[in-house]
């Protein structure tokens, strides 16, 4: 009979204090801005001195490092839960594709800050942290290419468009839906551009209905 292996308990301390330690850097960065995480607040609040950290994290980029990864990776979770609900129609699909990516970028905009902007010039992220990223990037290719749009240019264009309303949005209205309630407009530009075809909801220019004065002028003989 074969025994069960025994668990690595010194294994799973180490991860659950790794764990711990990313938890108390989100809370920093959420509270001081990404750029403001200083190694000696995360070591305060998980009741460590801020050398004991290194023994987890060599320094504070590989923190940042553990943080992309994370990122990106809890991205890719909410993309497939998103997207396993999403309507088949192509262009009811594309919006739903893009207002998930948009609303987990707005619930956590120092995530989102980490994940795509340029707001530690010193730190590039390692081969490992960013795998969980190209992995995502395409997994959105992918649901994209479904719908007909497989060219590269305009992949480009559609993440340029998001980039761009997700941008507007963390600057100017941050707790609200101004940019956001212009993405199903701005994915249906894009659609047509790409030759999309268009669904029944856009089947071409809709007829005004008569008013009752045009109605009772249509039967008066001239």
């Amino acid at each position: 009979m074969i025994g069960t292996p025994n668990r690595d308990r010194q294994a799973e301390r180490r991860e659950a204090t790794r764990q711990e330690i990313l938890t108390a850097a989100w809370d920093v960065a959420r509270q001081n801005g990404i750029a403001g995480l200083t190694l000696r607040e995360v070591a305060v609040r998980v009741g460590m001195r801020p050398p004991s950290l290194y023994s987890h994290f060599a320094s504070k980029n590989a923190i940042y490092d553990a943080m992309f990864g994370q990122a990106w990776q809890d991205c890719m979770d909410w993309m497939t839960r998103a997207m396993a609900d999403a309507p088949r129609a192509p262009r009811a699909r594309l919006v739903a594709l893009a207002l998930a990516f948009f609303d987990y970028a707005m619930t956590d905009v120092e995530r989102f800050q980490l994940m795509n902007v340029r707001v530690l010039p010193d730190f590039t992220p390692s081969a490992d942290a960013y795998r969980p990223a190209v992995d995502c990037i395409e997994a959105g290719r992918a649901y994209v290419s479904e719908l007909g749009i497989t060219r590269d240019e305009d992949f480009d264009l559609y993440t340029a468009l998001l980039a761009g309303l997700l941008s507007q949005q963390q600057a100017n209205d941050p707790h609200g839906t101004r940019w956001r309630d212009l993405v199903p407009k701005a994915m249906d530009m894009f659609a047509d551009a790409a030759g999309l075809p268009a669904g029944p909801e856009k089947s071409g220019p809709r007829r005004s209905r008569p008013t009752k004065a045009a109605r009772q002028n249509s039967g008066r003989k001239s």
